[in-house]
């Protein structure tokens, strides 16, 4: 019995191939892992440490890209994470929004 749950890597490696997959996961795992600070980071913070935070996030994403390409649901997880914090956010807004009137 084969659980193979790669779903987005053997997509990707369908459809584009070997040769840039690292940088497809890279960007993909880059911008779900901003969505999902963003959505999940509760205060705002300076354009300094806003800065550093994304700067760190870019290192922190090549280190889990590597995981990626060993097949591991690193960029699975980050999506479903995404639509977690999403869902969230829009129930926290509707909440607040009824509260207020």
């Amino acid at each position: 019995m084969d659980t193979d749950f790669n779903l987005l890597f053997d997509f990707i490696l369908d459809n584009f191939g070997t040769e840039n997959i690292f940088w497809i996961f890279y960007v993909l795992n880059l911008i779900f892992g901003a969505i999902s600070f963003k959505l999940g980071f509760a205060r705002e913070l300076s354009l300094l440490k806003n800065i550093f935070v994304y700067i760190m996030l870019a290192a922190g994403t090549f280190v889990i890209t590597i995981f990626s390409i060993f097949k591991l649901p690193i960029t699975e997880s980050l999506i479903i994470i995404a639509a977690v914090l999403a869902i969230y956010r829009y129930r926290l807004y509707k909440q607040r929004k009824s509260r207020n009137k």
